[in-house]
């Protein structure tokens, strides 16, 4: 299936008008070297082998902030696909849309010299006209952000003959019938994380414009990483739409030995599960795990008469 993605085309679009004159995109990082033979399918390969590569050209870069670079990275050069599409800022408050035509190419002493040819279509977004939820997800900071989960409405926007739906059925949602703006929670938390609870005492993890949301780790994708403003505890926050069972203990611990394992660096290692329901199991396995809080949320809904 097609994929949609926001990509910067440099920091603050500095480069937009060379990428779309030139037809790519691309991206730096400070990794000088040809990735052509260095792109394998699973991206843990590849930041295995390239966050050591990073933190040697920029020592003061954090182990975290290497792996949101590394893979960003990855996503430009290889884990967009030939045939997915992108939205790109030109910085005029326009999305320029984009098919990848093309794999990975290497530019010595090129701006954004790992770069993906690309086609650009006639179509240009505005970004007034987008929904609520795809400009979260279009406007999070950092290179690449997959919005695929917005594929009805861009299509729309860009002329396809798709219409936006109001409800999805997602299996792993208990509750099928949810509102339908629980599919972006996600998006709206990140966007609202300083007016949370979670908020008062903890930041979103940031570093060179990288945003630790969908951090990877070796055992699946951490929903959000934070860490406290004292910068002394990481928080992995596991986000749940509808209720959340108490396999999500488990698969929160899993992350946490990750983050402790690979990132902290002494720091402690706290988990947080949000989801709009528990139940008794939950309830359960959280009392004997004191490491791991839970918090629910909130969907509130008001009518305004124009």
């Amino acid at each position: 299936m097609k994929n949609y993605y926001r990509v910067m085309l440099g920091k603050g679009s500095a480069h937009a008008a060379e990428c779309l004159e030139g037809g790519f995109i691309g991206a730096d990082f400070g990794i000088v070297q040809d990735l052509t033979r260095s792109l394998p399918d699973d991206w843990r390969e590849f930041n295995r082998e390239f966050i050591p590569v990073y933190q040697r050209a920029r020592p003061e870069k954090t182990k975290i902030g290497a792996g949101l670079a590394c893979g960003a990275l990855w996503t430009v050069a290889k884990g967009i696909a030939v045939g997915d599409v992108v939205l790109c800022p030109d910085g005029t408050g326009k999305y320029r849309v984009g098919e990848v035509g093309g794999e990975y190419r290497y530019f010595p002493e090129k701006i954004l010299p790992h770069r993906r040819p690309v086609t650009w279509l006639p179509a240009t977004i505005d970004r007034a006209d987008l929904s609520d939820a795809l400009r979260h997800s279009a406007g999070s900071i950092g290179t690449v952000s997959n919005v695929s989960r917005h594929r009805d409405e861009i299509e729309r926007l860009i002329g396809g003959a798709a219409a936006p739906t109001l409800v999805s059925v997602d299996p792993s949602v208990e509750d099928p019938t949810a509102f339908a703006l629980e599919e972006h929670l996600e998006d709206f938390l990140v966007s609202n994380w300083a007016h949370t609870l979670l908020g008062r005492e903890y930041d979103i993890y940031e570093e060179d414009g990288e945003l630790a949301q969908q951090y990877p780790s070796d055992t699946g994708p951490i929903d959000i990483l934070a860490v406290s403003k004292d910068g002394r505890r990481l928080l992995v926050v596991e986000l749940k739409r509808g209720r959340a069972s108490d396999a999500v203990v488990g698969q929160t611990l899993r992350y946490m030995s990750f983050v402790k394992d690979e990132l902290a660096a002494g720091r402690e290692v706290l988990g947080a599960i949000i989801a709009q329901e528990d139940d008794a199991r939950l309830r359960r396995a959280i009392a004997l795990t004191p490491s791991i809080s839970f918090y629910r949320y909130q969907v509130s809904f008001k009518l305004v008469k124009a």
